[in-house]
């Protein structure tokens, strides 16, 4: 949100002391820096959950072609594997839809929510621009007709024209008053509404990985074969595709 006031004629009076002026624009510049920062976080949110998201169901995707695999058909340890592998996949993706769901209720809705009042907070600010305006142009009117010889005439403008002024400067400033009593509160409000929130994303990411702890714990000793270090695993390997490599099928013209 953006405040721009309007360039209208100023009266030679300063009707709004400096000081004032400055601790609305602090205040307002704050709101406005918060607006934005928590438009970020949830848009961040959403982009990681729904990260989560695609990364567990490609993982359970993975498994279930594993499983069609023709290998699975013709060796039975290998079935095992992949079996256990699938079965690991998709009790991560289980508590990972958990996790997301409850990261949508207590972080990304609550963000949504705070973020549905700075409309109604533009609107208020822009009401008290308009009102300054208002007061302004009001305020010169009656230095015009003051400035005037004392006639008659100008005498009946100058009390019409302070008539005019009267209401117009106690509406702005009570706008003016109520914007600079509550956005403070408002602004310093944003650490007892927020920090539930937080308390509950770092809680469903200790539980989720607390339970990725223990799944892939589980499929690591159904996978494990004693005696084979992640070294031999990778010379066997070598071995093999070079047995590959010699075959006539695959060798270099």
């Amino acid at each position: 949100m953006s405040w721009i006031p309007f360039k209208i004629g100023q009266p030679k009076k300063q009707i709004i002391p400096k000081t004032v002026e400055r601790d609305f624009e602090r205040e307002y510049g704050k709101l406005q820096q918060l607006e934005e920062q928590t438009k970020r976080l949830q848009k961040d949110m959403k982009k990681s959950t729904d990260a989560d998201l695609a990364m567990s169901k490609s993982a359970v995707k993975i498994s279930l072609d594993l499983l069609s695999n023709p290998l699975c058909e013709q060796d039975q340890d290998f079935l095992d594997m992949v079996t256990a592998l699938d079965t690991a996949m998709k009790r991560m993706d289980a508590f990972n839809q958990e996790k997301v769901n409850q990261i949508q209720k207590t972080v990304i809705e609550p963000l949504k929510k705070f973020g549905s009042v700075f409309p109604s907070l533009n609107m208020a600010v822009k009401r008290r621009e308009q009102a300054l305006q208002d007061y302004r142009r009001l305020q010169a009117k009656v230095e015009k007709y003051e400035e005037k010889e004392k006639t008659g005439p100008v005498l009946a403008k100058l009390h019409q024209a302070r008539e005019e002024l009267r209401p117009v400067r106690e509406d702005f400033e009570a706008k003016n008053k109520q914007l600079l009593d509550e956005m403070p509160r408002f602004y310093g409000s944003r650490l007892d509404y927020f920090q539930p929130s937080f308390e509950s994303l770092i809680r469903a990411q200790v539980v989720y990985y607390s339970e990725m702890h223990k799944i892939f714990g589980d499929l690591t000793q159904q996978l494990d074969q004693p005696g084979h270090s992640d070294e031999q695993r990778e010379r066997e390997n070598e071995a093999k595709l070079s047995e590959l490599r010699a075959l006539s099928i695959v060798a270099d013209d």
